[in-house]
Parts: C-alpha cells; sequence; structure tokens
C-alpha cells in the first residue's frame, strides 16, 4: 500500500526536503505513525507496515514528552533487515497536535494525535450526554489547529435526540453537530465531507461513547474491538487500549483513541475564547475593560444571563475553565524556570514513563 493512501503528499514532501534532503545523516525514508503502543510503534513505510523504534540519539535529545513521536506524526525511517523493524530518527513538522495534560500533579504534554484535519469530539445520546464536559473538548479541538465536529453517537436510542442536538448546538455556536447511529447506519451520509482521500479524522471522548463501533462502520469491517456499556450508568467499559489509524474504503484515514476518564487542557493557544466565543463577544460590551462577569455593574455578560440570554451554566464553566488554564500557565512557567536553571534533562527511562500506561484514560 503506497503512503499516499496514508496522507503523503507535496506539502510533506517538501517538509521532508526541507529537513532531511541533503543532509549527510543516514538514508531515510518516511512512513507514518500508525500504532502508538505506549512503549513501541507501527509504522507505515513505502516498503509495508513494520514495528519502529527510537533511534538512540533522538531518544536522548528528547526532553519533554509532547517531543516524542505520536500517532499520526510523519518521521524519518532507516529500514533494518530488510524491513522487518525500521529506526525512527526525527519527526516532521505538524501542522496539528491534540494534546492535553497527564492526569495527576505532573506538568506534562500528552498527545492524543498529530497531523489531524478532522477532529470528531463524541458524545452519546445516553447519559454520557455532558455539554459542559463537550465545552472542554471543544477547547482542546480549537487548540490543536484541527478542525471539531461533534458527533452524537447512538441516536436509534434517544427518543429526544432533536432537544439534545438544539442544546449541544448553543454550546458550541459554529460547529457542526451531527446525531448518528453506526449500528443502524443512520446520519453517516452527513459525515462523508470530512473523509475524503488523504485527509485525517481521530475520535476523542469518553469510554462507552461509541468511537470503536463508529471506526468499524466507516472501515466496513471490525478493526477494533466492542463492548456493552454497563446498565444503570451508562458508562463503557474501556476496549480501545491504545492509539490507532486506519485506512477508510474512500481512501480517508482515520483515528481511535481510548476513551478519557478525564480530560485535563493543556496550554491554552485561543481555544477558551474561540469554544467560549458568544461571552467574549457580550464582554465586548461591559462597562469595565477588565470585567471579571461576576459582580461588576454594567456588565453585559451578566445581564445577558438575567435577560435568558446566556446559560448560568455555560458562563459558570467559563469561569471555572479560564482559572484552570491560568493555573495551568503559572504551573508550566514555574516547570521550565525550575528546569531552565537545573539545565536537567529528563532521563530516558523517566520520559517515557508517561507512555507505559492508560491508567489516565
Amino acid at each position: 500500500m503506497s503512503i499516499k493512501q496514508y496522507g503523503w503528499n507535496e506539502n510533506w514532501s517538501r517538509k521532508w526536503n526541507e529537513k532531511w534532503l541533503d543532509t549527510g545523516g543516514p538514508e531515510l525514508v518516511p512512513g507514518r505513525i500508525v500504532g502508538d503502543f505506549g512503549t513501541k510503534y507501527r509504522v507505515m513505510a513505502e516498503s509495508g507496515e513494520t514495528w519502529g523504534e527510537l533511534a538512540g540519539k533522538l531518544r536522548h535529545g528528547l526532553v519533554v514528552s509532547g517531543d516524542y513521536p505520536a500517532i499520526g506524526d510523519w518521521v524519518g525511517l532507516s529500514m533494518q533487515d530488510g524491513g522487518e523493524h525500521a529506526v525512527i530518527h526525527g519527526v516532521l513538522p505538524r501542522h496539528s497536535v491534540i494534546s492535553r495534560k497527564v492526569a495527576g500533579t505532573s506538568q506534562e504534554e500528552q498527545i492524543v494525535a498529530a497531523n489531524v484535519d478532522t477532529l470528531f469530539l463524541v458524545s452519546a445520546l445516553n447519559d454520557d450526554f455532558n455539554v459542559r464536559r463537550m465545552e472542554r473538548y471543544l477547547i482542546m479541538a480549537w487548540n490543536s489547529g484541527a478542525n471539531p465536529v461533534i458527533l452524537l453517537t447512538k441516536a436509534d436510542l434517544c427518543t429526544d435526540a432533536e432537544s439534545k442536538i438544539a442544546e449541544m448546538e448553543r454550546a458550541a455556536p459554529g460547529v457542526a453537530v451531527h446525531a448518528v447511529s453506526a449500528l443502524q447506519g443512520e446520519g453517516l451520509e452527513s459525515l462523508l465531507p470530512y473523509l475524503g482521500s488523504g485527509q485525517t479524522v481521530a475520535l476523542t471522548g469518553s469510554s462507552g461513547c461509541g468511537k470503536s463501533t463508529m471506526v468499524n462502520r466507516l472501515c466496513g469491517k471490525d478493526l477494533q474491538v466492542t463492548q456493552d456499556i454497563r446498565e444503570g450508568d451508562s458508562r463503557g467499559r474501556h476496549t480501545t487500549t491504545h492509539r490507532e489509524l486506519f485506512v477508510m474504503p474512500d481512501g480517508g484515514i482515520i483515528v481511535d483513541t481510548p476513551g478519557m476518564r478525564e480530560l485535563q487542557l493543556w496550554e491554552d493557544d485561543g481555544g477558551l475564547e474561540r469554544a467560549f466565543a458568544d461571552i467574549n463577544s457580550l464582554a465586548a460590551e461591559c462597562r469595565y475593560k477588565d470585567c471579571s462577569h461576576d459582580r461588576e455593574e454594567g456588565c453585559a455578560v451578566l445581564e445577558a444571563v438575567q435577560s435568558g440570554v446566556l446559560e448560568q451554566n455555560r458562563l459558570l464553566n467559563y469561569r471555572k475553565t479560564q482559572r484552570e488554564l491560568l493555573y495551568q500557565s503559572s504551573k508550566e512557567k514555574k516547570t521550565k524556570r525550575k528546569n531552565a536553571n537545573t539545565s536537567l534533562k529528563v532521563s530516558p527511562s523517566r520520559s517515557r514513563g508517561w507512555r507505559s500506561g492508560l491508567d489516565d484514560f
């Protein structure tokens, strides 16, 4: 299978030439990370799919977890033993990076997927449905550089789908919202514009929201194991335990990821403002430029809440997330200063430690 079927194009060829043409180093060939298993990778090169491992020079030069290759990355490979395995020597510059903060107190970035054109934010139309959580996913999506699209799955099991669609559309102005049923094949035609040949889409959401079922349906075969949700709370059991990339029959590329138990946001690059564009638009009419939209007189945002134009819970979530991102930013700056002062690099064993398991999903 040609790497063009995995998204290789003139743009990637140009980046390749800028990085590796006539470098005088080892002879490299391009490949894409199609499987991220935490401690090892599956890579697709022109000669076929094989296992890949990091070159020692690359491994020792990586300081932070976000620098490691991730699912969807294009990398430089030296093929070994006739192509039976490959050594990864570097990563081409990414055009989009979907990332979050690792669970716990550690100030490290965890990359969910790279070089994604469209990010499907998946929520099931059962007890998994949560508008406030989707607002957080939208911040991550806008920060990534990928185009966010909301998928409301299991539409066949919902009796009030229209009202939930309308509720989600109010919380995600300007973002496409599609109600689908992978099992019944309902609404899938609306996804075709995102699934063109060479285009990469990724799915993210909580466990049991139907990501793996959607992958199987779009690919036309059972590639991912699925399980029924638990009775009583509609929460899913973990079935996808690693990140994997597949080519769909019509040429599109799809990435499945493990379900997230929680989403801790990484640094903000305008995602908060875009996810809450309505609040920022209202804030321009506030009497005070530094209005916190809490108790100030002449606050246009509070007036919108009082008049019913803006949902109060949306404003509360905006405040909460804004504080979280400010705190995260201050912690990240302290960590960078500490690293700069000590001039210590993260050891290979520790820097790989965050990848050794998926217990934060």
